[in-house]
């Protein structure tokens, strides 16, 4: 007889654990190109729980040096601006690839730097010198001076709110020539110059736009600024700190975009845009446009940014806006696919996951919006949409939450992320799986975490069978159980949503790891659970530039 342990199925060889975690404990090393995008579509270049900014940006710069493939680079920095949705990780990648290839970066510079705001990340990272040599390279101040000029007027104006550094810095750094006498009196006009420096250019070349900017601004009476307001189309930023008044706000509040109008409530209730039984039209106005169900499927918005926006409404906000939102989040809901069976789905509610989800930023900057809330909203949103599956909150011990499927998304949500803040294993989903829910089949399993689990079978610092992880020891497990179900390929998908570059599980064709926030991550996920065994890397490596 041939040895049953040498010749046992592949996947019931567990491998060894080859790396330590932030928490001590073993885990799995991610590949140089895995753990880049993980922190591409994860990390925010700021304090998380077990990392500092300074040493995040060193992993950062450690990990680039890595992978030598410059194609890559650039792809990734598309994905993490297009499919992540992020905005400092794409500019930080977009820098350190000006310094390796020129032509790739000026093939997907627009691509990335599709706003000021990243225009200004770009250029703060370049003059910091972290990447390399201070200040803008013969090649990149091409780029950007194409920026410059090619730009929209709105997209220009757009840039122009913010500063350190401002519009006005990169104008004087890359210095793009203009093409003709309007873009020359709008670069003056950003640049605060004398109107005789504008030559050949003059005031009556300036963009009609900036004309009737420069009107409002001017204007002596909040009624001359509203009629004015009527026939101007830029951001409200560029309106808000010269407005006379209530009636000024009532009519920047028609010119917000919905997005514009969630993230801004609590603004417009301090400048008594909803002053109590005068404005009721209005109220019905922004509510309408917040649950706007084609604007929501059109934005591809995701659910948890509507989450954000509950959590920071003020008490004076009207109830029907209140509202609006959990409406929103539902339609959101829209863009979360349909999975090919029912799921166990964990969830971290661990000390740990209580840190802002995109970092400590400093006081006022820092986001109320937490890893456990991002989870506890990912899980909501999967159970809406797949009612049969389970939901298994843990820290070092699982819960048994009582979650009506039927609720709304954000009422889930809040159940969650009561559960917990202890220490991690991560393994306790599977188990209660194995245990409490073992006569059940299931097409798999979905964990949602920051991956730094420590405790395995109530030990710390444990690991399984061989020198693996508790994950690794359950997931075999479960295997093996759904097996007899007649589920013949279960999948197991770690989601980790902070920049760590170790694993609980390894990959392999029946285990995915991906990082990320946006709603990208369930394109993968859904994909994954159906059979399709593209990996997070191969989603990167598809993007076509």
């Amino acid at each position: 007889m041939a040895n049953k342990s040498l010749f046992s199925s592949i996947t019931s060889v567990l491998p060894r654990a080859n790396a330590i975690n932030q928490e001590g404990a073993a885990a799995y090393r991610l590949s140089p190109k895995h753990a880049l995008a993980q922190l591409a579509a994860t990390g925010c270049l700021s304090g998380t729980y077990y990392a500092t900014a300074e040493k995040q940006l060193d992993e950062l710069r450690t990990l680039v040096a890595q992978v030598d493939d410059n194609v890559y680079l650039a792809k990734l920095a598309v994905y993490a601006r297009e499919r992540a949705y992020m905005k400092d990780m794409p500019a930080a990648l977009l820098v350190a690839l000006s310094k390796r290839d020129t032509e790739l970066t000026h093939r997907v510079f627009d691509r990335i730097v599709d706003n000021g705001r990243v225009l200004r990340s770009v250029f703060l990272m370049v003059r910091s010198g972290h990447f390399g040599r201070h200040g803008l390279s013969s090649s990149l101040k091409r780029a950007f001076a194409r920026w410059l000029n090619q730009a929209s007027v709105s997209k220009l104006l757009s840039a122009s709110i913010g500063n350190d550094p401002s519009l006005r810095d990169i104008l004087r750094m890359a210095r793009p020539i203009p093409p003709d006498n309007q873009r020359r009196a709008l670069f003056g006009w950003l640049t605060e110059k004398e109107i005789d420096r504008w030559a050949p250019a003059t005031r009556a070349d300036l963009p009609v736009e900036v004309q009737a900017l420069a009107a409002y601004r001017q204007a002596d009476t909040a009624e001359a600024q509203a009629l004015i307001l009527g026939e101007l189309s830029v951001r409200w930023d560029l309106l808000a700190d010269a407005a006379r008044g209530p009636l000024v706000w009532r009519a920047i509040a028609r010119k917000m975009g919905p997005q514009a109008l969630r993230m801004n409530l609590n603004t417009l209730v301090r400048h008594e845009v909803f002053a109590a039984g005068k404005n009721d039209e209005l109220v019905d106005y922004v509510a309408g446009r917040i649950a706007d169900a084609d604007e929501i499927r059109r934005s591809r918005q995701f659910p948890y940014q509507y989450l954000a926006a509950y959590l920071n409404t003020g008490n004076d906000v009207p109830q029907k806006i209140k509202q609006s939102l959990h409406a929103a989040a539902e339609i959101a809901c829209g863009n979360v696919p349909e999975l090919p069976g029912p799921v166990v789905i964990g969830v971290d509610t661990s000390g740990s996951m209580t840190s802002a989800v995109t970092g400590d930023r400093g006081r006022g900057a820092t986001s109320k919006m937490r890893c456990v809330d991002v989870a506890s909203l990912f899980a909501a949103a999967l159970l809406r949409r797949n009612p049969d599956s389970i939901v298994v909150p843990f820290d070092t011990q699982a819960y048994q939450p009582r979650i009506d499927p039927g609720d709304s998304i954000l009422s889930v949500t809040q159940r969650l992320v009561k559960y917990g803040g202890g220490g991690t294993d991560c393994s306790l989903p599977l188990r209660e799986a194995n245990q409490r829910h073992r006569n059940r089949p299931f097409a798999g399993a979905i964990l949602v975490s920051d991956n730094e689990s420590w405790v395995y079978g109530q030990r710390s610092h444990a690991t399984g069978r061989n020198g693996s992880t508790g994950v690794m020891n359950e997931w075999q497990q479960f295997v093996q159980n759904q097996r007899r179900h007649g589920v013949t390929a279960p999948k197991l998908v770690c989601i980790d949503i902070q920049p760590t570059g170790t694993t609980q599980a390894a990959d392999r064709e029946d285990i995915l790891n991906i990082g990320g926030f946006s709603d990208a991550v369930f394109t993968v996920v859904s994909a994954f659970l159906a059979n399709n065994t593209g990996r997070f890397v191969a989603e990167v490596e598809a993007i076509e530039l």
